[in-house]
C-alpha cells in the first residue's frame, strides 16, 4: 500500500507539472487538482504544504537545482523529473522532520514511476550533491541549519 506521504508527493508533482505549462494559476491548479482526484483528507495537508512550499520558493530551488545538475538548464529537463526535484529539494531544505535520505530514496522512486529510465539516476546525482553540500555547509546536519544554509549553496562550486 502506498503511503499517504507518498501520495501526497506524485500529487504535488503533478500538480506542479501542470502548472508548468502556464495553462492555470497557482491557486486555480491545487483547487482543479483536489476537485478533479478527490485526494484524501490524510495526505491534503502535506500536498498542500509541497505544492505551496515550490511555489513560494520555486526561484531559490530552481537556482540550487541548476547549479548541482552539470550544466543542465532547468528548463531543458524533463517535466516530471524539474518537478520531482523541486519537491525534494523543498523537503531537504524546509521540512525539518523530514531526513534528507527519505527526501532523495521518494524522489528517486517517483521519478522511476513518472518519469524515464534514467530519471532515477539523473534525479539521484542532483539531489545527492546538493544533500552532500547541505552536509557540508552545516556542523551538525540539523534541518534548521540545512534551510538557513542554502542560499549560500548557489555561490559555492559543487
Amino acid at each position: 500500500m502506498i503511503s499517504s506521504r507518498r501520495k501526497a508527493r506524485e500529487l504535488a508533482m503533478q500538480t506542479l507539472f501542470y502548472l508548468d505549462t502556464g495553462a492555470v494559476k497557482p491557486e486555480s491548479a491545487m483547487a482543479m487538482f483536489c476537485q478533479n482526484f478527490n485526494p484524501s483528507p490524510k495526505f491534503l495537508p502535506f500536498y498542500q504544504t509541497l505544492v505551496e512550499g515550490v511555489i513560494l520558493k520555486k526561484a531559490e530551488i530552481d537556482a540550487l537545482i541548476e547549479r548541482f545538475s552539470s550544466n543542465w538548464k532547468i528548463s531543458r529537463m524533463s517535466g516530471v523529473d524539474r518537478n520531482v526535484l523541486r519537491v525534494a529539494v523543498f523537503e531537504m531544505l524546509f521540512c525539518d522532520d523530514i531526513p534528507p535520505k527519505v527526501s532523495i530514496n521518494e524522489a528517486i522512486d517517483v521519478g522511476k514511476k513518472y518519469g524515464t529510465e534514467e530519471s532515477g539516476a539523473f534525479i539521484n546525482g542532483i539531489l545527492d550533491s546538493i544533500h552532500l553540500a547541505l552536509k557540508k555547509q552545516t556542523t551538525d546536519g540539523t534541518a534548521a541549519e540545512r534551510s538557513e544554509a542554502a542560499p549560500s549553496l548557489k555561490q559555492e562550486t559543487p
